[in-house]
């Protein structure tokens, strides 16, 4: 496990999170595509949704801690980084905008992807749309979300004998981290992360933000108000927690992961 790609994580909001950028993370990703029969690197996103189901989830709180790496998707964790952390997350590292990193970068184009989850419909026409806009990228199998626990050993084998390099598992916390650790020992792709919804924004059924929002750290605002009756609650009751546990748990620890 020493050859992987050595990251960093610092401590922000109780969770230890990748300092990485999105363009370190597509190198990481390809370092340890090349070792062969390394174990699957386990990738968690970190946002207020999911440090808010931390605190009050000791489940999803120990499965945080199993991730090999936690990259983070919250903007405001690249905000409180930079003042109250060891060293500063380089920048907020969305699933959705990672997906496209990984088409777009050419040292990146020999990986081989899956994709698991969503609806049928979804998975399928977000894999159609992912081929025509990078014809180069490479996947090699895809899976709806739906599917019973005695259906996982089917998936498992199905993934292997893809040949995929990244596996890209969208079935929304906490069945996504449950699903990922579960198989972890037995799944031989080099990353397996967590994706959420990405499917669903390649379609354009969930819309993303305006830039100047997302650069400004408001996508989550923009979810709310274009989907109020599925997140409205959701953020409204988890992003004080969130924001409390990032001013009251960051601190100024390191953790060099591989």
């Amino acid at each position: 496990m020493s050859d992987r790609f050595p990251i960093t994580h610092v401590k922000v909001a109780g969770t230890f999170i990748a300092t990485s950028s999105r363009a370190e993370l597509v190198e990481a990703a390809v370092h340890d595509a090349s070792i062969p029969d390394a174990p699957a690197r386990i990738v968690f996103d970190a946002n207020g949704h999911g440090i808010a189901l931390a605190q009050t989830d000791a489940s999803f709180a120990a499965a945080l801690e199993q991730a090999d790496l936690v990259h983070a998707d919250g903007g405001f964790l690249v905000a409180i980084s930079k003042r109250l952390a060891a060293k500063a997350i380089s920048e907020r590292s969305p699933t959705t905008d990672m997906i496209h990193d990984f088409a777009q970068d050419e040292n990146a184009k020999h990986l081989k992807h899956f994709l698991l989850g969503a609806t049928e419909q979804v998975n399928e026409r977000a894999t159609a749309i992912l081929r025509e806009t990078y014809p180069a990228l490479q996947i090699v199998g895809r899976r709806n979300g739906y599917f019973a626990a005695n259906e996982e050993e089917a998936i498992i084998t199905q993934i292997n004998a893809s040949g995929a390099d990244i596996v890209w598992v969208g079935l929304g916390k906490p069945l996504e981290q449950a699903f990922c650790l579960r198989h972890r020992d037995r799944l031989k792709a080099a990353w397996v992360i967590t994706a959420g919804g990405c499917f669903n924004y390649i379609t354009g059924d969930y819309p993303r933000a305006p830039q100047w929002m997302q650069d400004n750290h408001l996508e989550w605002l923009h979810r709310m108000v274009t989907r109020p009756r599925q997140l409205g609650w959701r953020y409204l009751t988890t992003n004080p927690i969130a924001l409390y546990k990032a001013l009251t748990q960051t601190d100024r620890s390191i953790s060099v992961r591989t």
